[in-house]
């Protein structure tokens, strides 16, 4: 038996997770896109999403995140979805006002496209969210190694 499926949770689990997971991230992207329409947005999708990578950690082990996402890029996602965030409120500065809709000012009910920077913002808002999530939990995995090597 080689050393991947020593690592993780049991051979009874990994299946249903293979399954399963590609699910969970397609229902985060489901709530974040549609976000303006429905209840949800970036908060609850960033957090489905990040969920999504830490049943693959749980399941697999945690090298499976070391192969997904190099040392440190959570923190980059993260920031990249805070400036991206700021910077479509400061864009609508120069139609108006700090948020404006410059996108599709006045919208149209049923259209897809009318809801301007709404949608942006909340993929900003899941990128920030979803790694924050993400980082916090790696770091707890990372505390954990680190008190049990103590011992």
């Amino acid at each position: 038996m080689s050393k991947e499926h020593d690592r993780g949770m049991t051979i009874s689990v990994k299946p249903g997770t293979r399954l399963t997971v590609g699910l969970i991230f397609l229902f985060g992207i489901y709530i974040i896109l549609h976000g303006h329409l429905t209840p949800g947005g970036g908060f609850a999708g960033g957090v489905i999403v990040a969920l999504s990578f830490i049943n693959l950690d749980l399941a697999f082990g945690g090298e499976v995140s070391a192969r997904i996402f190099a040392k440190g890029s959570t923190s980059v996602v993260e920031a990249f979805g805070g400036i991206m965030f700021l910077a479509l409120a400061l864009l609508g500065l120069q139609w108006g006002g700090f948020f404006d809709n410059f996108l599709h000012p006045d919208g149209e009910p049923g259209m897809l496209i009318s809801a301007g920077i709404i949608p942006l913002e909340n993929i900003a808002i899941s990128l920030k969210v979803g790694a924050g999530l993400f980082a916090i939990f790696l770091t707890l995995i990372a505390l954990q190694k680190f008190e049990s090597e103590k011992k």
